[in-house]
This record gives structure tokens, sequence and C-alpha cells, in this order.
């Protein structure tokens, strides 16, 4: 299995979301991003500990560095290792172990620790986008220079989805982004 590495690129909500976060990750040599829902506990562990806040009592997330500190092991990264019936997986590689985790609580040690944040290709594949700047850019980036623009012909409904959702992140709404991406795949499935 192939792994890519991936930064944090931002947090969202939204009023509709319930009270969840979409957790934005983007591939460090590439333009996909990949939405990932949390709950606002994790949202909150993890901004506060990339914002460099410490709250007065150790949250879950710190607990969890001091035991595995105090046992003398040591997070070396962390992997989301799988996608399946629309829930992510992941898995925390404490020295020579691999451990089963959430996500969020993944990341949330990952930040903790320093440690990089990987993504396995099948889930990337499965589960990114590209958001529609990105594909302007490196379609067409002599596209400025054109003296005349050609007629818009009309779109089609994926063309109009994909424009729908690279405005929704460019608005940095994640999660409507998120359901744009869904049902993108379900068209290009139908097409398929």
């Amino acid at each position: 299995m192939e792994k890519i590495q991936v930064d944090i690129l931002g947090l969202s909500t939204s009023p509709s979301s319930g009270g969840a976060y979409a957790l934005i990750l983007k591939e460090l040599n590439g333009p996909r991003r990949l939405p990932i829902i949390i709950g606002a506990f994790e949202a909150q562990s993890i901004a506060l500990e990339m914002e460099g806040i410490k709250p007065p009592r150790p949250l879950t997330h710190d607990l969890m560095k001091t035991i595995i500190d105090s046992m003398g092991a040591g997070l070396a990264d962390v992997l989301i290792s799988e996608l399946r019936d629309g829930t992510f997986y992941a898995r925390l590689s404490i020295d020579s172990q691999e451990i089963d985790s959430r996500p969020s609580d993944a990341i949330a040690l990952a930040v903790r620790y320093g440690v990089p944040i990987f993504v396995s290709d099948r889930v990337m594949d499965e589960a990114a986008f590209v958001p529609e700047n990105e594909h302007a850019e490196a379609a067409a980036p002599d596209a400025s220079t054109t003296k005349e623009a050609a007629p818009k012909p009309k779109l089609s409904k994926l063309e109009v989805l994909q424009s729908q959702l690279g405005e929704a992140i460019t608005k940095e709404e994640y999660e409507k982004a998120a359901r744009l991406r869904d049902e993108i795949r379900k068209l290009q499935g139908r097409d398929s």
C-alpha cells in the first residue's frame, strides 16, 4: 500500500452541521484535498494544539501522549488507512506496533508529537477531490492571456456540481464540499 503524506489545511463548521466539523487534509506534493467529518471535542483538541494554547488541565489527547511517553514509547506517524461504508479508519504507529484509531484521535496525537500524517493511496483515490481552481491552473495556465473569451457552452449537471464544489472550497464550506463530492462520484459512477 502506498502512503501519501498530508498536512492539515483547516477546520470548518457550518450551522447545519449539528456540532460536527470538517477537517481538511491536503496532500503535500499534489493538489488533492481530503475532508473528514469529526466531532467538536476532537476539533477543539486539534485546534488548541495547533494554536499552541495549553488548557489549565490536560485534555484526553494530552493524557494519551503522557501515557505513551511514560511507557517509554513514541508515536512515529499516523495513517488514514481505510474508508468503509463512509467511515474513515486510522492506525497509529507506536514503536513497532500498529494500533487502530479514529482519524480524529490519530491526528490530535500527530499534532502533539509533530509526526507525519499519511493517507493510503486507495483512500485518497476514493475520497479526495481537487479544487476547481487547481484544475484550471493546471489545465490552462495561459488562459488569462487570450484576448477574446470563447462563448461558454451549456454546462452538464456534472460540470455544475464541480463548479459548486470549487465555490464551496473557496468559501471554506467543507461540509458542503464533501456532499457535492459525493454527488459527483454518484454521477461519475453512472457514466462509467
